[in-house]
């Protein structure tokens, strides 16, 4: 897939196929929802994202929420003439996961010319508040040379 083709109307089979094969993949993100300023997600327990023990891994909800604000910030831009970078990543974990799945909501809370601000929620299958994350995105133009 040719990212710089990528808007809020890709279908969600292509973009989890496409990820199929990187840490979102190895790690069980499937992207459920995609529109603008937000994007849902959700990510089984299982041995490649748990600590042991057999519990959620703090590391892997924070990975969870930067793919998702990562990707929102992508289908904002024009990912042609610019490249979106993580930059900050920090969350509050309130809770744990023992079993199913972690559901997450990425909602942008600031849309800047060089930086985006997104608040993410992760909850188990009830809706309990397991982690809450904020991620900043720096957007960069991309050096077409």
């Amino acid at each position: 897939m040719d990212f710089s083709q990528l808007t809020i109307h890709t279908p969600l089979e292509i973009l989890n196929q496409f990820s199929k094969e990187s840490l979102v993949g190895n790690l069980g993100i499937q992207f459920t929802k995609i529109q603008n300023g937000l994007v849902e997600g959700e990510m089984p327990l299982t041995d490649k994202n748990s600590r042991p023990g057999g519990l959620l891994h703090g590391g892997a909800n924070l990975a969870f929420a930067e793919t998702l604000a990562g990707l929102g910030s992508m289908l904002i831009v024009d990912f042609e003439k610019y490249e979106v970078l993580g930059i900050q990543v920090n969350g509050s974990h309130t809770g744990t996961l023992k079993k199913g799945k972690a559901i997450a909501t990425a909602q942008i809370i600031h849309e800047g010319k060089q930086t985006h601000i997104w608040n993410v929620d992760v909850k188990n299958e009830e809706g309990r508040l397991i982690s809450s994350a904020r991620v900043t995105n720096m957007i960069v133009k991309r050096d077409n040379d």
